[in-house]
Formats: C-alpha cells, sequence, structure tokens
C-alpha cells in the first residue's frame, strides 16, 4: 500500500476494532520514520543541526544554566532499527535537550506549600494526561518563586512519567514554567528541536519500545541515565515542522472518526435497547409480531456488535420465560395439573414415611408476581419443585489442602459459568470431608447455581460429573423429574432471576444468596410440552447467536488481519 492509497483509505481503516487506535500508531510511526511527509531537498540536513547543539550546549555549560554531561556513547549500527532519509540522523535523546527530573515532597512540604498563593505550580503524574498536551495546573500546590531547592522545568518543556504504571505513557508539554515531580522527567529542547516533535515522537511505538526496553525495577522505570541514551531519529527542523503540522492534522481526523465511530455505536445500542424493549413489553400478539418482524428486518444493523448479540440472548430468554417465545396449544394439558401430581406424589412419600414432612413455603402473594402470565401456566416457588429427599442446599463449607492423591473433585462458583459448568480447574477434597455432605454428591440431572462470587452462573450437571461435590458459593437445585430441567435453566439464566438473585444479596464484604430466599423464588411453568417446545427453540436461538458472534469475531480478526498487513507495508524497512 502506496502512501497516497493509505491517505485514500483512512476512513476505511478506521472502521476496523480498535482502526482509529491502530491509525494513530501508524501515523506517529511513519512520522519518526520519515514516510509521513516527503523530504525537501533545500532543508538544512540534521548533521548542521547537530553541530549548532553542540555550540549552543558549550555555550550553555559555560554560562552556567545547564550541568555538563558525560559524552554521549557512539551509535552502533545495531542499535539502528531502519534507514532513514539522507538528510535525517541518528541521535541519543540527551543530545536533543536539557533532560532533568524533578522535586519530590514530604508530608511536611505539602503542608506549608499548600497555603501558597503566589508561586509556580507543582506537577506530579497526576496532573499529565496520557498523551495529550494539555497539563492540569490547578493542583492544590505551588512551589514559592526562587525556591532554591526546587528545579524548574521551563514553557516549552515536555514532560513524560519515568516510573510505574504510567511510565512512557504520560506525557504532554507545558505552557508555563513549573515545578514538577521526580517521578517525571523533563526535556528543555535546544534551538532547532520542535517540542511538539519531541512530544509525538514520544508517542510512537518506536520511542515506547525502546523505553520499555530499558525500564527496570520491581515498580518499572527508566532511570535517567538510560533515558538519555535512548536512540532517536531527528529530521531537519524544517521537515520537524511539516511532520508536526501533518501529524495535528491527522490526529484531529482520527478525533473525528473516533467520535463518530463512538457516535454510531452509541445510537446501535440505544435502538437495540429500544427494539427489544418493544418486544419484551408488548402485550398483544399483533404488536409482539411487528416488533419481531421489525427486529428480523433490522438484523444486519441491530446485530453488528457483539456486546448487541448477549442483548440479544438475554432477550430470547427473557421471552421464553414470559410464554412470548413459541405459541401455547390449547390442546396441551395445563401446568396446574402438572404441579397437582407433583404435590400428590410428595404426599404419598410423606404418607409412607419414606420422607419427612417439609416446611411449607408461603402462599403466593398477587404482589409477588412480577408478570402476567399466559393461559395454562402457573406460578410455583422454586422449593416445591424440587427433590423432596434432597431439596436447594449448598456443599462443602471449606474445601481445606488438596490432596495429594485421590480424592473428590469438587465444583467451586468459578467452575460454575454461564449455561455451562467447567471441570478444567476444578479441585480435590478429601474423600473423609466430602462424605460429610453427601446431600451434595452430584447424581446428574441437578442444576448448578452459583449463589456468591462469579454471580450468574448456572449449569445442568451431566453424566460426566457423577460423584463431584460443589463448594459452598454454589446451591444445589435437585428437580423433581416431572418437570423439564433445561427449560428451569432457562429461566434461572434469565433476566427475570437474574435480577432478583441481585436484589436480594445479603452480607456485607462478601455478599451473597441466602437458600431459603432462593428456595422461594418465583418460577414460571408452562405445561409440559410447552417447556419442550421452548427448551427447542431457545436451543435453536442460541445456536444462532453463537453463529452471530463467531461471524462477528472473524470479521473484526480479518479487518485487524488487514490493517496489520497495511501497518507492515507502510512501515516495512526501506
Amino acid at each position: 500500500m502506496k502512501l497516497d492509497t493509505f491517505f485514500d483509505n483512512f476512513g476505511l481503516l478506521a472502521d476496523a476494532p480498535n482502526g482509529v487506535q491502530k491509525l494513530r500508531e501508524m501515523i506517529l510511526q511513519m512520522a519518526v520514520q520519515g514516510k509521513l511527509v516527503p523530504q525537501d531537498p533545500k532543508d538544512e540536513p540534521a548533521s548542521v543541526l547537530l553541530e549548532k547543539i553542540k555550540t549552543e550546549k558549550k555555550r550553555l555549560i559555560e554560562e552556567g544554566k545547564i550541568r555538563k554531561q558525560k559524552p554521549t556513547v557512539e551509535i552502533k549500527e545495531e542499535e539502528k532499527p531502519f534507514v532513514l532519509p539522507d538528510d535525517w540522523q541518528w541521535c541519543r535523546l540527551g543530545d536533543l535537550g536539557a533532560i532533568f527530573n524533578g522535586n519530590s515532597l514530604n508530608s511536611r512540604q505539602k503542608i506549608s506549600y499548600s497555603k501558597v498563593t503566589n508561586g509556580l505550580p507543582y506537577i506530579s503524574t497526576k496532573h499529565v494526561g496520557y498523551g495529550t498536551i494539555q497539563i492540569d495546573y490547578n493542583g492544590e500546590i505551588k512551589i514559592p518563586l526562587n525556591e532554591p531547592k526546587f528545579k524548574i522545568a521551563h514553557k516549552h518543556s515536555i514532560l513524560i512519567c519515568s516510573e510505574g504504571g504510567s511510565a512512557g505513557r504520560k506525557i504532554g508539554i507545558i505552557d508555563r514554567d513549573v515545578c514538577f515531580g521526580n517521578k517525571l522527567l523533563a526535556n528543555e529542547t535546544f534551538s532547532g528541536v520542535i517540542s511538539k516533535f519531541i512530544f509525538y515522537m514520544y508517542q510512537s511505538p518506536l520511542f515506547l519500545s525502546s523505553f520499555k526496553a530499558k525500564m527496570t525495577g520491581i515498580i518499572g522505570g527508566i532511570s535517567i541515565n538510560n533515558f538519555l541514551s535512548l536512540v532517536t531519529p531527528l529530521p531537519p527542523t524544517a521537515g520537524q515542522k511539516r511532520i508536526v503540522a501533518k501529524v495535528d492534522e491527522l490526529m484531529a481526523l482520527c478525533d473525528q472518526l473516533e467520535a463518530r465511530k463512538q457516535k454510531i455505536s452509541i445510537n446501535s445500542i440505544r435502538l437495540n435497547d429500544a427494539s427489544i424493549n418493544k418486544l419484551l413489553t408488548a402485550r398483544e400478539p399483533t404488536k409482539f409480531s411487528k416488533h419481531w418482524q421489525r427486529i428480523c428486518d433490522n438484523f444486519n444493523l441491530l446485530y453488528s456488535k457483539p456486546e448487541n448479540v448477549a442483548n440479544l440472548r438475554q432477550a430470547i430468554l427473557q421471552l421464553a420465560v414470559q410464554g412470548k417465545l413459541v405459541p401455547q396449544d390449547p390442546k396441551d394439558e395445563p401446568a396446574s395439573a402438572l404441579l397437582e401430581r407433583i404435590k400428590a406424589e410428595r404426599e404419598q412419600l410423606i404418607k409412607k414415611a419414606e420422607i419427612k414432612t417439609p416446611k411449607p413455603l408461603p402462599p403466593i402473594k398477587p404482589e409477588e408476581v412480577s408478570y402476567e402470565l399466559p393461559e395454562g401456566w402457573e406460578w410455583i416457588r422454586l422449593g416445591d419443585i424440587t427433590s423432596p429427599d434432597r431439596g436447594v442446599t449448598y456443599g462443602i463449607v471449606k474445601l481445606g489442602p488438596e490432596p495429594d492423591s485421590g480424592g473428590i473433585k469438587t465444583l467451586r462458583c468459578s467452575d460454575v459459568l454461564y449455561r455451562k459448568i467447567s471441570t478444567q480447574n476444578a479441585r480435590s477434597v478429601r474423600s473423609d470431608i466430602s462424605a460429610q455432605y453427601k446431600r451434595t454428591i452430584l447424581q446428574g440431572g441437578e442444576l448448578l447455581m452459583n449463589i456468591r462470587g462469579t454471580l450468574g452462573g448456572c449449569g445442568i450437571v451431566g453424566e460426566d460429573l457423577k460423584g463431584y461435590n460443589i463448594a459452598r458459593e454454589v446451591a444445589l437445585i435437585p428437580l423433581v423429574k416431572e418437570i423439564e430441567s433445561r427449560f428451569i435453566l432457562d429461566v434461572i439464566s434469565s433476566p427475570y432471576i437474574q435480577i432478583n438473585t441481585i436484589q436480594n444479596l445479603r452480607g456485607i464484604a462478601y455478599k451473597g444468596l441466602n437458600l431459603n430466599i432462593l428456595k422461594n423464588f418465583l418460577i414460571p411453568i408452562p405445561p409440559l410440552p410447552e417447556q419442550k417446545r421452548i427448551v427447542a427453540k431457545v436451543d435453536e436461538l442460541m445456536a444462532l447467536c453463537n453463529e452471530l458472534e463467531t461471524r462477528l469475531s472473524k470479521s473484526q480478526t480479518d479487518c485487524d488481519r488487514l490493517m496489520e498487513a497495511a501497518v507492515a507495508e507502510i512501515l516495512a524497512v526501506a
């Protein structure tokens, strides 16, 4: 891709995922490689500029304005990452300006200087942005004028953070004299070196890579000597000015493209939310069909972003529990008959003394009902459709140290993901500990739901998990066999239950869902044939969501690869 082609396709490249950020990096890298603007043979070469800088440095040292530094080490060929234009020069960063760090403040000084009204702003790392020219000069501390203990960075100096997580990333140019902190390095450039060129050069991938390579220590930082030794390209002064003007222009365009993308993204999410909300709140079948058709007609527009697909999943499940996902069949046996059989079977077991008489759950009050159910559906408490010999419970209170060998695999909240269970990181506990919690040894077919920790996790226990146990953060929900467990999974993973869970968390430091509250959750129960139809439709639509996410992910990957190819071609070593 030639440079003209790059500019012609600037907006197209920006539309790729993370495209604007990649464009910014590409612009800055092209700038320091001499590929962003044409060279002018009339420019005074950088070699002459360096000679002038040497004369200036000598004068400043004699006048006592800067300290004499050790001679810079000659740059070896292997230190030069690419070939520069003819009138450019490789040099050490210390050749281009007076570079020094600031002063730290102790507690006493902070109190004392916070009372100063007429002085120089004290700039610390928190006052410097990430690659923005603007500096926050409104800090609470000012240093008295002519304070001999503090170094002063003069107007147009470039500040860069040298230590910690923001090292090499927080960068700015000051528009007035300031005092500054010891975690910042100031660069007062010599005549002929444009401050804003250095500001942009600091942000280039070339410089950031060199900077990180010189960082040391646990916290991460660069010493001033290592900073001074960084190898940097130097264009002629006139070339620096052309580069700065072009980068200014392109960065402004990037700002516009970023704002446009953000606006499109926000509008897309709002449109998606509005469409789904109309679908969920539609009371009449004709209105529901109309809103659903509108989503189908605009599917590619509404679901062009992965985050919108997540909303679609939630909408599917919410429609399922509201009875709007599949049509009702008047021939189906109503859920009331199904629930009466479950109740009768439980009473029979009590009569035979096979189970104890459970404590009855409270009757359902009208004000507890969240929405109106279709004909043939019923509300029931979760505890009334669980296996009477086990009930809703949680597992091992404390796992203890993992045995060297053997033991019982135990699932924690981190193993119970959204609508699936992972055994990849399952821990083991000693068999004698697991034996104390026989009720939670998995038999297959139960539902697991996180009640602490990674909330939202839920899944059905497969045959491969028989014999496993669970930890305290996970609730075991053994359903009666007459209920379709996959339908209850759809209910548990729907926004209806997920929101109820969040609203009913208890505790301070480590919030969780009380089991008694969970047992009393209201569950919508359709006729059994409709449960099966709903499960089939949810599976079908979730598979569609999976395909959609895969397609979007592939599209993003392809865009990333295209962008990387463009970057590699443009920035290829000459």
